[in-house]
């Protein structure tokens, strides 16, 4: 049986995450087309939720955006994670080796968090993703920790139609799960563009938890020859395994 939701609660829940979501501020009516409720409802909320600090808006309440008390919730998130001060640990180490953009993100359903990144040093300039969410079949991340499911549990779980973000994004669901057999025989994900043009990714899951989580992400340039994608794939194998076992024996889970 499904549970009951309180409809005030899931209305300010999804509110914020309308919010979260948007590069921009919203006006109420650009609120009231993502989320579908009542204009009086949402009107009341949004009054509650701006002396609350949970979201900010200008002098003649136009628009509106997330607030400073959203980030200490997030904040505390990270804080409480005992996981990640070792993922942080290991990801220098990856970034130090291989010299590329590294991450370490936990599934959210059919999404996956980004929760620590180390840039490379050669950056020109750094994309913050700590706190961002990307759906799970865009991403070498959230393909690999799809595969810890069964073809079942996916179907269940994406959304049809597959949102695509780039041209090379996997939107049919039968050749998403046709990826997702071949990445657990090789144990890795790979994907090529299918998320950011010019950005190709590799992924391992964080073996610690059954099904598995988290995973290890290194980005790179599309067109880098094979044998330095191989050597790559190879270290953030090494380090993620290293990462697993260091978590299992701290009685992580």
């Amino acid at each position: 049986m499904e549970p009951q939701l309180v409809k005030s609660a899931e209305r300010t829940v999804r509110i914020l995450e309308v919010l979260a979501e948007s590069h921009d501020t919203l006006t109420l009516s650009e609120l009231q087309q993502r989320t579908g409720f009542p204009r009086s409802s949402l009107h009341a909320l949004m009054r509650t939720l701006v002396e609350l600090n949970w979201v900010e808006t200008d002098s003649g309440r136009s628009a509106f955006g997330i607030g400073p008390h959203a980030l200490l919730t997030g904040t505390a998130y990270l804080d409480k994670d005992p996981a990640l001060p070792f993922a942080q640990e290991m990801l220098e180490d990856l970034r130090d080796e291989i010299g590329r953009t590294v991450h370490f993100a936990r599934r959210d359903g059919a999404h996956v968090l980004y929760l620590a990144t180390r840039e490379s040093r050669e950056a020109a300039h750094v994309i913050p993703r700590v706190g961002r969410r990307l759906p799970a079949h865009v991403t070498a991340l959230g393909q690999v920790l799809l595969a810890q499911l069964t073809d079942d549990e996916v179907v269940a779980l994406l959304p049809e139609p597959l949102t695509a973000l780039t041209e090379h994004t996997i939107t049919d669901l039968a050749k998403l799960t046709d990826e997702l057999d071949q990445v657990r025989t090789r144990g890795w994900s790979y994907e090529r563009e299918q998320g950011t043009p010019g950005v190709a990714c590799v992924a391992v899951a964080v073996d610690y938890r059954i099904p598995a989580t988290d995973a290890i992400s290194c980005s790179m340039p599309a067109g880098l020859p094979p044998a330095d994608v191989e050597r790559i794939t190879e270290a953030v194998i090494k380090h993620t395994r290293k990462l697993a076992a260091t978590l299992r024996r701290e009685g992580i889970r």
